[in-house]
């Protein structure tokens, strides 16, 4: 436990520091090779890079017909009724987000449009392999088929049996998506952004995932009109507000579900309560021995930090700072502190409201900016999977109730072809 008021400002910046993405410069190298490799060989770099790091040899990527049947008729009842459920609470929240055309008449004879169309093609990146994120499909799934765009396709790393996880490829069914291939880690973010001969080329690419693909990501993100990104991202993590009022249980459940996604994941508590502090430490050793990962949890522990404020007005200034990936406040009229709360990427209200319903059927989206850039940037969204172009349309005496402003300001910039364009329109009777 730390009191936040026994230290001065560098102090206080050095304890909200994120964990440092170990070999940061080699892992840019490695990135950056097989990137490159896969641009120049196509599927035969993948096979050789799926072989080296999943552990399985593959001739075939995309997932087969029979394949997607097979998968669907082996899960349960329980399964599926889990993903049907999941699937409709998050497209509920995310149809409410369409949106018409914005049409305006900004003075007689001019009018001006926001006009919004789907982005023609998709790359999803779902995280597969020994522990499938079945949410991730549909949290990227459901607002793809919603902006009804033309190409949506799915890449998650296959099994050691060489297949894709069937919770994904029935999620995937749910969102209309039929294109999956069995392809992961960096490579597959290559595939995406440059095409090989069985994966397509993508317009823009979403999904977490591991430090190779998160720099993956990156890297195809600024080479210039390649392909874009959903956002910004690192390890996961999470901060929690509580008071007397909560339960230390409760809070330690909530800390352990963000520590167990990967050893670099942390994990704050913030208190105006030094018991409950200790009692939520004491709850976090008793629940890490009954969870299945607690060796990662364990090791994403020891980026924990524990910190006593002076109060919950204090505690939602620390949150601030930090700019929380997911904020839980677990308080006395924990909806009362929303107004005060600036940056945070999802926020959780009150004790009946674990980070988890987020993460898998609440609605809202679990794909979120992390290590601070929820200060700029925000949760996935329906508006991430469409574009935004603007129309004008002017008559003779829209464009004549301009000419003195933009003719003016034109010649105030000392653009005189701008002017002109609207002066020598002005002296002619027909287009």
């Amino acid at each position: 436990m730390i009191d936040w008021q026994t230290l001065d400002v560098a102090q206080r910046e050095n304890l909200l520091e994120r964990p440092l993405m170990a070999d940061n410069e080699k892992l840019q190298g490695s990135v950056e090779k097989i990137l490159g490799v896969v641009k120049d060989s196509g599927d035969d770099a993948l096979r050789v890079l799926t072989a080296r790091f999943d552990g399985v040899e593959l001739e075939n990527f995309k997932v087969s017909d029979g394949e997607i049947k097979q998968a669907t008729a082996s899960l349960d009842l329980e399964m599926t009724t889990a993903i049907d459920k999941a699937y409709e609470m998050i497209k509920t929240f995310h149809q409410a987000q369409l949106q018409d055309d914005i049409e305006v008449e900004t003075t007689p004879g001019v009018s001006c449009t926001l006009r919004i169309r789907p982005l023609q093609s998709v790359g999803l990146y779902v995280p597969g392999g020994s522990t499938p994120l079945i949410s991730t499909a549909l949290m990227l799934g459901v607002p793809a088929q919603l902006a009804e765009c033309p190409s949506s396709i799915i890449v998650s790393p296959p099994g050691r049996d060489g297949q894709m996880a069937p919770e994904i490829i029935y999620a995937a069914s749910k969102c209309g998506i039929d294109s999956l291939y069995k392809v992961g880690g960096a490579q597959a973010i290559a595939a995406l952004a440059f095409g090989t001969e069985s994966v397509p080329k993508v317009d823009k690419i979403f999904g977490p995932g591991n430090r190779y693909v998160t720099e993956a990501k990156r890297q195809v993100s600024i080479l210039q009109g390649q392909v874009g990104i959903d956002m910004p991202a690192g390890p996961s993590e999470v901060l929690v507000i509580a008071d007397e009022t909560a339960n230390a249980r409760f809070v330690a459940a909530d800390l352990l579900s963000q520590a167990e996604h990967g050893p670099d994941s942390q994990v704050i508590l913030v208190s105006d309560d030094a018991s409950l502090i200790q009692n939520v430490e004491s709850a976090i050793q008793e629940q890490l021995k009954a969870l299945s990962r607690w060796k990662i949890a364990r090791e994403s522990l020891k980026h924990a930090r524990y910190i006593l404020a002076k109060d919950v007005e204090q505690a939602l200034e620390i949150s601030n700072l930090y700019a929380p990936e997911h904020l839980i406040v677990n308080v006395r009229d924990a909806e009362e502190t929303l107004d005060k709360i600036i940056h945070a990427g999802s926020i959780f209200l009150g004790p009946w409201t674990p980070e988890s319903a987020g993460d898998y059927a609440s609605g809202t989206n679990h794909v979120l900016p992390t290590y601070g850039y929820t200060r700029f940037t925000d949760a996935l969204s329906l508006k991430d999977f469409q574009k935004r172009s603007t129309v004008q349309i002017l008559s003779k005496a829209g464009l004549e109730s301009l000419s003195d402003t933009i003719i003016t300001i034109a010649q105030g910039e000392g653009l005189d072809a701008h002017a002109n364009s609207v002066a020598i329109r002005l002296q002619e009777e027909t287009p």
